[in-house]
């Protein structure tokens, strides 16, 4: 399974949702996923790629962090999965 495809799944299943209704395009908001589901999801990555997202949840627009969309959660996820390697 890919970065994208096991994002992808984190995020459904965060936001109770099918896999296929997790589009790149989509916000987390529009997805329905809150604050509390935003850190959940970003606990829920971090522990399935064993990486630390440069990610605060009381600041989220200062975070290195880009969770403006699901395409950039998943950029975000393997450039920090690359740098591991």
């Amino acid at each position: 399974m890919s970065v994208k495809d096991k994002v992808v799944q984190i995020i459904a299943d965060q936001g109770l949702l099918d896999v296929t209704d997790v589009t790149l395009e989509a916000t987390l908001d529009d997805l329905g996923i809150d604050s509390l589901g935003v850190v959940e999801s970003i606990f829920a990555i971090e522990e399935e790629f064993d990486i630390e997202v440069p990610f605060n949840a009381n600041a989220p627009a200062q975070s290195d962090f880009d969770i403006s969309s699901v395409a950039s959660i998943i950029l975000a996820v393997e450039n920090l999965v690359a740098e591991q390697t």
